[in-house]
């Protein structure tokens, strides 16, 4: 199947968002997706937020989707395309959002 990361508008007037996908490239634009990278917000204040799961990205790739030039700006802005022009598999790569250490409460020591 011949796949395209694409990047899939949403949201309402004057306030877009955009979802970076994986597409079979024979379908049409607003059609299925085959896969969900990420979210791409550019109006988002106070500066434009994108989280995108690298490993996923990297993986897609490497199977042979092509990105748009779009998905492929966004995609540099996160390090994935770097990572895939450098030749690093999906494992070697951190996670996008770094999980936050769980707290430990301790019992307070009664004396």
């Amino acid at each position: 199947m011949a796949t395209v990361i694409r990047m899939q508008r949403g949201g309402r007037t004057h306030a877009p968002y955009y979802r970076v996908v994986v597409m079979d490239s024979r379908k049409r634009t607003r059609g299925v997706e085959v896969d969900v990278l990420g979210v791409y917000q550019p109006m988002a204040r106070p500066e434009p937020k994108i989280e995108i799961d690298r490993q996923k990205a990297l993986e897609w790739l490497y199977k042979g989707a092509q990105p748009s030039d779009t998905a492929r700006t966004v995609l540099s802005k996160h390090g994935v395309m770097k990572a895939y022009a450098e030749g690093k598999k999906p494992e070697e790569l951190a996670p996008a959002v770094e999980a936050e250490p769980a707290a430990t409460e301790e019992a307070p020591a009664e004396a």
